[in-house]
């Protein structure tokens, strides 16, 4: 077939002129050069962007939060007003044997050292409490909201520094003659989320870069090949953090999370696309003496689909606007523009790359023009025709499976919060356990009740001291025309006790004093934190599932085949879903879910899942016009090896979350790499080429394919 023939047997010349045209200026014997120039540029513009990233990113739960919420109104309220609105530091000294007049002095002391320290956010500390047993002291450090979030970390550290002259940070089992200190809260909290994250980025680079390349060597078998795609997803990633950048500058919420999300998402899909350009580069490479011709010829055939599924991705992460939590709404701008530099690298960057260095870059397995093709062969193509015999029940048998996964859904639960979301020992989380040890749980974090007009504020304290779960109330403060009234908890900020008590007290106020009155703190922020997650959760969903089905219609020209394609991906979610939810109970001893992690689970297994079935299928059109079934074993004979590996590489990339120390990046980073797997090795490997043997030409309808496929299968003899 000559390049003229294959450039226009699927339509008019006048179709394919844009496209031939940027293939040509890619494969051009001298734009190939001017292509690597462009990208080193744009790394020197990007890379001094992405290294100012890290002090714009914004961990805090109260910025999550839409304005609408009750929590970040009453924030509103109190900044907008002549009071400060403060998060509490609280410090806490126990001596289970009691505390002695030494320790009481210690206490005192600390105190005032840290009114003496003059730190930049911290206003004058609370009294000293102490507890009815006789074994512990707290006070409180007030800290301004409206800090920088790095000021607030420093804050906490010097209050820290302070406090462990004099006793000894707690332990689980501490001796019972030892005095014990731990300082938490709400900024307690905020400070070890931070603290998590610090040095999130070079960690997180540094794993994600060896792990692909060594998956990349073995892959590849090559001393040199693997280092191209590696130079051209570090480029893409270098490009990406530049726009996060340029994105948390304009406002955008961009967390740590999301720059996690962001690198690994960057060298998962960016190596996929690089192995599947590849894999048709070096069999065109076989077809044609000229490797310009060769790589053109690549980028015509596989080049499409890439960029469907790229396109199909960047779609359905900027669903993710239409979400209420403000850090998931950045999400998806963040990572679309990921995937659209993951896209350009891959197909502009990568096959200049590859152009400059010719042939020889696959020593010592260099694919020469006339070299034999091994289509329909090998292990693939014998397993694509072992499923022509048992495709039923090969699709009966792993649906089964797939239901059999998701009853692990039983085992659900959310519960994940920022007090409890750190997987090792954090300072905030012990002064927690030693206040609901000889205090009421919640005066570390007691909810605060804004209440409008200020002259209904005596009725609004009535009804808190009423409220099941609150152990004290204190007197009203003036705000402006309202009040503020702040009530302690009897249960930990946390824990579901605590939340049954914040809406118990909201309904309550709302009827018998007022919808305008309102309650907020730490747990009414976790309670509004859930409420938006479960908003946005049924709101994706749909918006995806739509957005997926359009593109696959689009690029398939099929009603059928999209509603399979989707039905499988869904149903891998799902059985994924519920086996993360047993194993992050049973083995990793999680409290639960993340309240964000089956929104962004969903969002992730079914773009990336379908775009291994958009590589497959699109393969399997490409054959079927010889006969449905024979295009099906020809399409997984021709992408198992390649798909398989771009699985397997996206599976490691997102395990690698799993190297830092929050709950809910171990929680994403677990679902995806299982899920990948799970679409890659069951879903894609047999259920969807044994459901599309079985369909046969009728997965094409209403396109003419259908009727091709049936007439060539029509004279096909039955495997």
């Amino acid at each position: 077939m000559t390049d003229r023939t294959e450039r226009y047997r699927d339509g008019g010349q006048r179709r394919r002129s844009a496209g031939d045209l940027l293939v040509g200026c890619i494969t051009g014997r001298k734009t190939k050069w001017l292509i690597l120039v462009a990208g080193v540029v744009a790394v020197a513009v990007a890379g001094p962007l992405a290294g100012k990233l890290v002090p714009l990113e914004n961990n805090s739960p109260n910025s999550f939060l839409p304005g609408s919420a009750a929590s970040t109104r009453v924030l509103d309220a109190e900044e907008s007003h002549a009071r400060t609105a403060t998060t509490p530091a609280v410090v806490v000294y126990q001596r289970s044997q009691g505390l002695t007049a030494s320790d009481r002095m210690t206490v005192s002391q600390a105190r005032h050292q840290i009114a003496d320290g003059h730190l930049p956010g911290t206003t004058a500390a609370g009294p000293v409490s102490l507890s009815a047993n006789g074994n512990a002291a707290s006070f409180s450090v007030p800290i301004s909201t409206a800090i920088a979030q790095e000021t607030l970390g420093k804050d906490i550290a010097a209050i820290r520094e302070i406090v462990h002259r004099g006793a000894v940070p707690t332990t689980t089992h501490p001796a019972p003659d030892i005095l014990q200190v731990a300082v938490g809260g709400p900024a307690g909290s905020a400070a070890d989320a931070l603290g998590a994250f610090s040095g999130i980025d070079g960690k997180l680079l540094g794993v994600t870069v060896v792990i692909v390349a060594v998956l990349l060597l073995l892959i590849y078998r090559s001393p040199v090949l693997w280092l191209v795609p590696l130079v051209s997803v570090v480029f893409a990633a270098g490009w990406s953090e530049g726009f996060a950048y340029l994105l948390a500058k304009s406002g955008f919420v961009v967390s740590g999370m999301s720059v996690g999300i962001l690198t690994v998402l960057v060298f998962g899909a960016g190596t996929d696309y690089a192995l599947l350009l590849t894999a048709r580069y070096r069999e065109e490479l076989r077809r044609h003496h000229d490797h310009h011709d060769a790589m053109a010829a690549a980028l015509r055939r596989a080049g499409p689909a890439i960029a469907t599924s790229g396109a199909t991705v960047i779609l359905a992460l900027l669903c993710l606007l239409a979400a209420q939590l403000n850090d998931i709404s950045a999400l998806g701008p963040t990572c679309a523009a990921g995937i659209l530099c993951a896209l350009v690298a891959q197909l502009v960057f990568l096959p200049a790359l590859l152009l400059a260095l010719g042939r020889r870059v696959f020593w010592p397995l260099v694919p020469h023009n006339g070299d034999q093709l091994a289509v329909g062969s090998g292990p693939w193509g014998r397993f694509g025709r072992l499923l022509l015999r048992r495709r039923r029940t090969a699709w009966i048998g792993l649906t089964v499976v797939l239901g059999i996964c998701s009853l692990g859904l039983f085992a659900y639960r959310g519960g994940v919060n920022q007090q409890n979301g750190f997987r090792g020992p954090v300072g905030s989380v012990a002064a927690q356990r030693l206040l609901a040890a000889n205090f009421p749980a919640g005066s570390g974090a007691p909810a605060t009740v804004l209440v409008r007009p200020a002259s209904r504020a005596p009725q609004a304290e009535a009804v808190a001291r009423s409220t099941p779960g609150v152990a004290a109330v204190s007197p009203a403060a003036p705000l402006g025309h309202a009040a503020i009234v702040e009530v302690t908890l009897a249960a930990a900020p946390t824990s579901q006790s605590a939340v049954r008590t914040v809406d118990t007290l909201r309904s309550r106020l709302s009827a018998t004093v007022g919808p305008g009155t309102l309650v907020g703190g730490e747990t009414a922020t976790n309670v509004d934190l859930t409420a938006a997650a479960a908003h946005d959760l049924d709101l994706i969903i749909p918006l995806v599932l739509v957005v997926v089905l359009a593109m696959l219609a689009l690029l398939l020209r099929s009603v059928i085949a999209p509603l399979v394609l989707v039905a499988t991906v869904v149903l891998s979610y799902l059985g994924s879903l519920g086996v993360s939810a047993v194993v992050f109970r049973g083995v990793f001893g999680f409290p639960g879910f993340d309240p964000t992690v089956p929104i962004l689970g969903f969002l992730f297994l079914v773009a990336l899942g379908v775009d291994y079935n958009i590589f497959l299928m699109t393969r399997v059109r490409e054959e079927t016009t010889a006969g449905a079934s024979h295009g099906v074993v020809a399409g997984l004979a021709s992408t198992g090896t390649v798909i398989t590996s771009a699985g397997i590489v996206l599976a490691a990339t997102f395990a690698v979350l799993g190297v830092l120390p929050l709950i809910a990046l171990t929680e994403v980073g677990f679902l995806v790499a299982f899920g990948v797997l799970v679409d890659t090795v069951l879903v894609r490997t047999a259920l969807v080429p044994a459901l599309a043997i079985d369909i046969g030409p009728r997965l094409w309808w209403p396109s003419r394919l259908a009727d091709r496929s049936r007439e060539a299968d029509a004279g096909r003899p039955v495997v």
